[in-house]
This record gives structure tokens, C-alpha cells and sequence, in this order.
């Protein structure tokens, strides 16, 4: 893009406007560095980036870069050999905590919300290299302000304990001379410091009072700066410390640079891309300040800026405007009086057209877009040199000529009071003549003018449109409005008479008009008119839109309210629903339990076993299932749940494994568990993968059948728990497929003995049974065969 444009429509002013958001050297020189683009790609991911850092900051209140120096001068004193100093290691270190904020910073970013309207950040994130343990080395060893920490080496903190002990030891020696009855002897009761050594003042009569060495002495001569012979040996001391120390901050300073050294290109990365996000924080919150939003990219070229702001004018004071360009038209004459808006008109739009092909936002309402034009050419404003002895008129030709050998179809030309500064008539008839000429190379143009020829240019010519800044006839001012496809109007006649000029001058004047000029008035005015009434019915269409807009937002809110609150009452309602069925089955093994233990004591079996199991398998299908969410989840639970014959289910009431045989009713299917064959409800299955059998006889193993022992140890269990875990013990036996089980009941009073006899009786699986070998526990160990 031409410098000229740029300093015409005061490109650099919004680039300082820009300035005081940034917080590094690297972001700042990305802002000297910024142009417009012409590749669209380039100016899109410019204006994403500026999203990413809208919505970082919507978030969060912006990326947390911190006030970072540019370290590439170090670096490249680093590359050749050099030692960095404690400052600049600072730097350097302040770039990697930094780097290491940033990564948890969008890490976080990401698990918080990670649906956000992010585009590239954490793509560009992912390439900075966070060195964790130089950076813990250097903000361990290196302070910000490039002070060596005591914690930099274990000697270096003992050379720094030995000095402040020194110091302790000698303030102390000396303060008998400042505070005894030496004091008199001194200028000053207090201790100095001369040549790096502690001194104390003393009056130049009194010099052999205390032995030493004199340091130095007053302008007057009447005081001498000794060091006491009692301190001298201290001072030795405390100055051998002080060169240990510098010797000792050498060598971490030699040391870290060296740690460094092999991450110059990470680190020299990493500063880059932390001031490119510097740059990206400053656009987004330049863009919140001003009330700017993105907007489209169009390659056509077709330009709709939706109430657009010019950025360098109070925003309380800048009137906003509609402006288009290049789908219906590729040329608007605009016409009006004088400081009117005409040439703020022409520098909004060059100066926006600038800043979005930066990536910028821009102050326009939502929905605007912008074209990418690879050059802007403005004539704009009294460029008359009085050097090159040019007058008004031969600037303009000047600038105009220049361009009209550049420009093409991708170019755009703003031309401010185009022909003026010469005859009227003439300069009419060349201003049609140029921007014929500029039509005719397909480049969209804008231009202002005074001469009432080109209003019916704009009404004769193809893809061309008039236009007109708004003039209040009742106060007399411009309202700054800009009025396309209305021509403007000649309002001279009208506030000379509003001014006081005598009527029969007004009048003479009108008689002295042509009457096309004052016909073309009469309709200028007709339209003005009726164009503020589609304006007012507009404005009262948009506020009844927005008023149901805004009624529509609130139903659908109280709607989806209603909704979630019937959902959470239903959810309510099962965990309720599923707290009562829990103490129901408490209840229900119990009496199963009692029932067990009666049969047992009876002999009989009046209630068969697979009827206990269907009603205890009913009680569980009373238990309500949360509704799951519409993910994944919950499309892998209904696959489990497509169930067909032949399908091998995990009954979840009982942990074990079956095969589906055929379906019963709606929602029930006939289950052979091993060598039972049951009714379960479908809600109680689920579908799993068929495992290879491992014995030849057809078994389904229990999901936790590698569990079942082929003994059950009852000695020191009560009788009641132990008939339980029999009856539990002899299902999951069968269900695991074993052919014969042990049980060890010992022998004590026989009473466990006899009820676990009374019920192998009763129970028709059990093929055969008789006490273990004397070797294997005799009458104190049953041995069970199965079916």
C-alpha cells in the first residue's frame, strides 16, 4: 500500500491510538511493523487472531503477558560467547515464566471452556518450548530487577552470611566511639562509609585519639574520615568477603549463560510469539475501548459498512453512517455544502477499508464486510506546494494523473472536490471526463463535488449512484447524515433569506436561477422528504422487531427454564423412586432369608427357588435409571441395548452371564443363565460381547465367576449367615459351571452341619453328597456333586 495514502487518511494516528495497550518491546515493534494486507488469507487470519484475543478476553480478561524486554541483542552477545549480565538474564528468564504462564493459562482455558471461539491460539501456543528446569533455575538464582539471590549457590549464600556478620561485628565495635564517651571527640556521631571501608568523623585536633588510617577528610580540613586500628582487621575481613562474592556472582552469571546458551533459538521463539500475543491482547482490547467489531471479507470487493464510525473523532460527537460500495454500484458522487461531512465521509471509508486489511476491527455495527483492495488512492484536502509553485487546482491534477496510470480493477480511488479550483464549467466537464476514465478500468471510486452537473452524471451513468450529506432547513446545519441515491441540493437562496438578506433580493435571485436548476431542487427536496418518512416508518419497524426480538429471547429463556426444572423433578422423583426400592429389596432378602431358613427346618420346599429369583428380579426392575445426556454415551447404551435372539446379555441384578432365547413380551426376554432359564425385563440387560466357552459342557461364567472358590470355609460363621452364603455359594457354583464343591462347616454341635444337610436335600441340582475323607476334614467337610 502507498505511504501517501496512509498519511492522507491518518493511518499512523490509529496505530498510536494502539500503542498504550501494549505491554513488550516485541509487540510494539509488531505494531511499527503493521500494514495493510493484500492476500486475503493473510488479512483473515489477521482478523481471527483479533477474534481469538476478543473472546481470551471475554473469558478472562485478556492473555496474561507480562512486561517483557527484547532480549535479541542478548542473544546474539550470547551466541558469540558473551556472559549475560544479571539484568538481562532477568530478561530471559522473565520470557520463560512467562512462556511456562501462558501454557497453563490457555491449558486451563481449554478444560474451562472448551467449546469457546478460538480459531489459531492454540495452535500458535502448542509451538512454544516452556523449559521447565531453566526456568526454575533462573527465577531460582536471577530476581526481576537482575539481583543475584542468596539461593543461587550454597557458597555464594555463605560468602553473603559471613558479610552481614562482619558488618554486625564492626557497627557494633564502632558504636562505642558514636555513643561512649568518645562521642565528643567526633564532627558527627555517626558511621561512613570511604574507599569501601567503615569510617567514622572525627575531628581533626582529636586524630591520634583512635590509631588507623585516615580515608579522607572535609573541604574545611576540620574533620578526618578514620578507620579506627580497632576495625581495620574487620574491614580486611569484610573486604575479602565482598571480592569473594563478586568472584562467586561471576561465575553464576557464567554459569546460567551457559545453561542458556543451547535454547537461544527456543528462547529467542518464544519471545517472539509471546509479543505477537501482546500484539493480538492490544487489537482485542483496542476493539472492546472503541466498540469494534469484525468484519467480513469479501473478494468481490462488495463494501457494506453498517453504521461506520471514523476512529479519530469523539465517539460522542461522530455521526455514523451507512456506506456501500461495489454490488450495486461501483461509483457514488457525493455532493453537499461545505463542511458538511463529504470529506470525513471519504476518509471513514479509506481509513476502515485500511484497518481491516491490518486485521483490525473496526467501529461499524455487525454485519458489515469490507473488500481487499491492493491499492487506495486519495485526493483529500488542500495539497497546494508552495515550493513546486503548484496552485490548488495543479496539485490535484498532479495526484489524480499519478494514479490513473495505477490503478485497476483491485484498486480504490477517494477524490475530494473533484475539479474544483478552476473554471466551473471546466472543471465540471474534466471531473466527468476522469471519473469516466477510472470507470472505464473497472476501479470503484468515491468522490465529492460542488458542481451540479455531476448529479445527473450519477442518474445517466451505468453503476453509478449519487449520494448527499443531510442539511437541516430548520436550523440551518448540517446533521452529518450521509443520504445515498438523493443528489444534494443547492440551500444558498434558503439560508440567505433564514439569515435576513431582504426578500426582494431573495427573490430577484430566484427569478435570475434557470428553472431546471430550481426544478431539480423542487425534486431534490420532494426526495429528501420521502425518504425521512421510509426512515421513520423503518425506525419504528425496527423497534417493534426489537421489542419482539427481545420478548421472543425472554419466553425461550423461561421456556428452557421450565424444562430443566421438570427434568430435575423427574430426576428428583427416581432417586427417590430408587431409594425406596433399595429398602424394599433390604426388606424382601430378608424375608427370603426367613423363608429359607423355614423350608431348611421343614424339610420341604413350598416356595421353589426360581420363583424367589423372579420376584426378587421384578423388585429390581422397579429401579429408575437416570436419564443419561444425547452424547456418546448414550449411543453406545441403546447398541447395548438392541437386543436379539441369540445375543449374549450381562443380567445386571445378578452379575452373570446368559444367552437371550426369545422374547416374551415388549420389553422381557427368556434368559438361560447357566442351566436356569429365567424371565428378565430388558431394562436389567445388557448386550456384551459372546466369550469362547471353557469347558465342553455349555456354562455361562458370572462376570466375577473367576472369584468363586471351589470350597466355602463357614467354621466360626452363626448359623443364620452361614445358611445365607450356602444358598448364594451353591447358584454361583452352578452358574461358574463346577461339576463338585466343597463345604467346610466343622464339626462342633452338628447343628450347622445338619441345616447345611437339610438343605442339599432340598435343593433338586444337587446330584449327590457325603463328608469329606478322613484326610480331608471327615464329618467336619461336606462334598457336593452337581447335575
Amino acid at each position: 500500500m502507498n505511504s501517501k495514502v496512509l498519511n492522507t487518511l491518518e493511518y499512523q494516528q490509529v496505530k498510536q491510538q494502539l500503542a498504550p495497550y501494549l505491554v513488550s518491546a516485541t509487540g510494539q515493534q509488531a505494531l511499527n511493523d503493521l500494514q495493510p494486507m493484500t492476500a486475503v488469507a493473510d488479512i483473515q487470519r489477521a482478523l481471527d487472531e483479533t477474534n481469538d484475543g476478543a473472546e481470551v478476553y471475554r473469558l478472562k480478561g485478556g492473555i496474561p503477558v507480562a512486561r517483557l524486554a527484547d532480549i535479541k541483542p542478548h542473544m546474539k552477545r550470547l551466541a558469540i560467547g558473551a556472559t549475560l549480565n544479571g539484568s538481562e538474564l532477568g530478561q530471559v528468564g522473565r520470557v520463560l515464566r512467562t512462556t511456562r504462564a501462558i501454557t497453563h493459562f490457555f491449558a486451563e482455558l481449554l478444560e474451562d471452556a472448551p467449546e469457546n471461539d478460538i480459531r489459531h491460539l492454540f495452535d500458535e501456543v502448542a509451538e512454544l518450548v516452556t523449559l521447565p528446569a531453566v526456568t526454575k533455575r533462573l527465577a531460582t538464582a536471577i530476581e526481576g530487577d537482575g539481583h543475584i539471590t542468596d539461593e543461587a549457590s550454597p557458597e555464594l549464600s555463605r560468602i553473603r552470611s559471613n558479610i552481614r556478620r562482619t558488618e554486625t561485628e564492626i557497627r557494633n565495635q564502632m558504636a562505642h566511639y558514636t555513643r561512649g564517651h568518645d562521642a565528643k571527640y567526633l564532627s558527627d556521631p555517626i558511621i561512613t562509609i570511604r574507599n569501601d571501608r567503615y569510617v567514622i568523623p572525627v575531628k581533626a585536633e582529636n586524630r591520634g585519639r583512635f590509631g588507623g588510617i585516615v580515608h579522607d577528610q572535609s573541604a574545611s580540613g576540620q574533620t578526618l574520615f578514620i578507620e579506627p586500628q580497632a576495625v581495620m582487621a574487620l574491614n580486611d575481613r569484610l573486604r575479602q568477603n565482598q571480592v569473594a562474592e563478586k568472584q562467586e556472582e561471576q561465575r553464576i552469571l557464567e554459569d546460567l549463560s551457559n545453561l542458556i546458551a543451547p535454547y537461544q533459538d527456543e528462547i529467542i521463539n518464544n519471545a517472539a510469539i509471546l509479543g505477537h500475543f501482546d500484539f493480538i491482547n492490544a487489537k482485542a482490547r483496542y476493539a472492546h475501548d472503541m466498540k469494534e467489531t469484525e468484519p467480513a471479507v469479501s473478494v468481490k470487493n462488495e463494501v457494506y459498512l453498517r453504521q461506520a464510525r471514523h476512529p479519530l473523532i469523539d465517539p460522542r460527537k461522530v455521526v455514523a453512517n451507512d456506506i456501500s460500495l461495489g454490488t450495486d454500484y461501483q461509483a457514488m458522487v457525493i455532493t453537499g455544502p461545505n463542511t458538511g461531512g463529504k470529506t470525513i465521509t471519504l476518509k471513514t471509508l479509506g481509513l476502515l477499508q485500511l484497518m481491516a486489511q491490518s486485521g483490525l476491527f473496526i467501529p461499524v455495527e455487525a454485519g458489515s464486510r469490507v473488500g481487499v483492495y491492493n491499492e487506495i488512492f486519495a485526493d483529500i484536502g488542500d495539497e497546494q506546494s508552495i515550493e513546486q509553485n503548484l496552485s490548488t487546482f495543479s496539485s490535484h491534477m498532479e495526484n489524480i494523473e499519478s494514479f490513473l496510470a495505477q490503478i485497476d480493477s483491485h484498486s480504490l480511488v477517494l477524490v475530494d472536490e473533484l475539479g474544483a479550483g478552476t473554471d466551473p464549467q471546466e472543471g465540471a466537464a474534466l471531473a466527468i471526463a476522469i471519473l469516466d476514465a477510472i470507470g472505464a478500468k473497472g476501479t470503484q471510486v468515491v468522490a465529492t463535488t460542488h458542481y451540479p452537473e455531476l448529479k445527473a452524471y450519477g442518474f445517466n451513468r451505468p453503476d453509478t449512484i449519487n449520494a448527499s450529506m443531510e442539511f437541516d432547513e430548520q436550523t440551518l446545519k448540517p446533521t452529518y447524515r450521509l443520504l445515498v441515491g438523493i443528489p444534494g441540493r443547492s440551500n444558498a437562496l434558503d439560508i440567505a433569506q433564514r439569515l435576513g438578506i431582504p426578500q426582494t433580493i431573495v427573490d430577484q435571485a430566484r427569478s435570475l436561477t434557470d428553472t431546471d436548476s430550481q426544478d431539480l431542487n423542487a425534486m431534490i427536496a420532494d426526495l429528501v422528504k420521502k425518504r425521512k418518512q421510509v426512515e421513520d416508518e423503518q425506525l419504528h419497524l425496527k423497534t417493534q422487531v426489537a421489542d419482539s426480538e427481545k420478548l421472543h429471547r425472554q419466553l425461550k429463556s423461561e421456556f428452557n427454564a421450565y424444562q430443566q426444572r421438570k427434568d430435575q423433578l423427574i430426576e428428583d422423583a427416581k432417586v427417590q423412586a430408587n431409594t425406596i426400592v433399595e429398602q424394599s429389596k433390604t426388606k424382601a432378602d430378608a424375608i427370603i432369608s426367613e423363608l429359607r431358613k423355614k423350608q431348611l427346618a421343614s424339610g420341604t420346599a413350598t416356595v421353589k427357588e426360581n420363583e424367589l429369583i423372579d420376584a426378587k428380579g421384578a423388585l429390581n426392575a422397579l429401579e429408575q435409571q437416570p436419564k443419561l445426556k444425547n452424547n456418546r454415551v448414550l449411543r453406545r447404551a441403546k447398541a447395548q441395548h438392541d437386543f436379539h435372539e441369540g445375543d449374549d446379555v450381562l443380567v445386571k441384578s445378578y452379575g452373570q452371564r446368559g444367552v437371550l432365547m426369545r422374547q416374551m413380551g415388549k420389553h422381557e426376554w427368556e434368559v438361560q443363565l447357566g442351566i436356569l432359564k429365567m424371565k428378565i425385563s430388558d431394562g436389567d440387560l445388557e448386550r456384551v460381547k459372546p466369550e469362547e466357552p471353557k469347558r465342553a459342557r455349555a456354562t455361562v461364567q458370572s462376570a466375577n465367576a473367576s472369584h468363586v472358590s471351589p470350597n466355602l470355609d463357614l467354621r466360626g460363621v452363626r448359623y443364620e449367615d452361614a445358611m445365607t452364603q450356602v444358598d448364594r455359594y451353591i447358584d454361583a457354583a452352578l452358574l461358574a459351571g463346577y461339576p463338585s464343591v466343597t463345604i467346610v462347616h466343622g464339626k462342633g454341635t452338628g447343628a450347622l452341619r445338619d441345616g447345611i444337610t437339610n438343605y442339599l436335600k432340598s435343593n433338586r441340582q444337587v446330584k449327590s453328597f457325603h463328608f469329606a475323607a478322613p484326610n480331608h476334614g471327615g464329618n467336619g467337610a461336606t462334598e457336593v456333586q452337581f447335575k
